[in-house]
């Protein structure tokens, strides 16, 4: 017996719509351009920032926002220079934007980064989706947000979004580098079971 017949045939019925059928057209089309035949094989042909350019210029957009972390501000800005350089319009914002002080959000002393005595601005997706909503962008890009700052962004930006490199502190932005070690001596730990700890009620935004 297939498993979720109703729900796998009321999603497909979503294709249906012209704009979003086109959507997935022009995707799949995009998928298909990053690998090549050649003599020794299939290869694969273009990095991400590159596949980036090319499905955007596949959906006719001209303005795209970037939602970047502070920590990836070097980064942010070449970004946008390569993106300018094929000819977008970008309206890029950090995360850090209005320096609203973690207090905000019921952040303690002693839960900063750098201490009780430091003022920390705290991470501000939220503003950071509205921002590139009022700049009216055809596509938000997200550079590097914390996990669960990645999902206000995603809640509250109206535009289509999607993700260049998500944030990994440890592993060079490569979350996956923690998988492929997890055999080794010491990332093996993460394969340890343990119980999940739960100490509160499902925090939902």
């Amino acid at each position: 017996m297939r498993l979720y017949q109703e729900t796998i045939s009321r999603g497909v019925t979503e294709y249906e719509r012209p704009t979003v059928k086109e959507f997935a057209r022009l995707a799949s089309i995009q998928e298909g351009e990053c690998y090549e035949w050649t003599e020794e094989g299939l290869r694969t042909k273009h990095p991400r920032l590159e596949e980036l350019i090319l499905f955007a210029q596949k959906c006719g957009y001209e303005k795209l926002g970037l939602a970047f972390c502070s920590g990836l501000r070097q980064e942010a800005r070449a970004i946008v220079e390569i993106l300018e350089g094929r000819g977008f319009q970008v309206a890029s914002v950090c995360c850090k934007v209005g320096r609203v002080p973690k207090e905000a959000v019921g952040i303690k002393g002693e839960e900063k980064i750098f201490g009780p005595e430091m003022r920390e601005p705290m991470c501000n997706p939220i503003v950071q989706a509205e921002v590139l909503n009022t700049e009216g962008v055809d596509l938000a890009v997200m550079l590097g947000l914390c996990i669960g700052h990645d999902t206000l962004f995603l809640k509250y930006c109206k535009a289509p979004v999607t993700v260049l490199a998500v944030k990994d502190r440890v592993f060079g932005h490569n979350p996956l580098g923690a998988v492929y070690l997890s055999r080794s001596p010491y990332y093996g730990r993460l394969r340890t079971k343990k119980e999940p700890v739960r100490k509160q009620a499902k925090v939902r935004p």
